[in-house]
């Protein structure tokens, strides 16, 4: 991708398999830094290569956790859930979070489309304010 100077976002997770069978990530920031670390080491260049990353289970960790590596990022919405306080918490999360020097912006579609109250436009415009 990077001799075509086409770009290419990585979406790295830590996953394992629950008892019941489903796939879980771990949103740790031990496990996210560890998956940032061997996503960036990929290829023969790290040229027109982007992050797509979850905000991690304690959003006071991201500072460190995009330490890691100089790529540049976008946050990815992950479950928001069904309430709007859990819908405002997210807000939070992101707005700490794009104040980060490799954070660049945000893919967050469900999150967006499907808002708890139903007002997408609201949803969109409050996700804009937060660039």
């Amino acid at each position: 991708m990077a001799a075509r100077q086409l770009p290419l976002f990585v979406e790295p997770f830590i996953s394992s398999r629950t008892d019941e069978g489903k796939l879980r990530n771990d949103l740790s920031a031990e496990a996210v830094i560890k998956s940032i670390a061997i996503s960036s080491g990929l290829g023969g260049t790290s040229a027109y290569t982007w992050l797509k990353l979850p905000v991690t289970e304690n959003p006071d960790d991201m500072a460190q956790v995009m330490e890691t590596s100089t790529l540049p990022a976008v946050l990815l919405g992950g479950e928001v859930g069904g309430s709007e306080e859990e819908q405002a918490g997210a807000y939070e999360k992101w707005r700490g979070a794009l104040q980060l020097p490799t954070v660049r912006g945000l893919v967050v579609g469900r999150s967006l489309l499907y808002p708890p109250d139903g007002d997408v436009a609201a949803a969109v415009d409050t996700a804009v304010g937060l660039l």
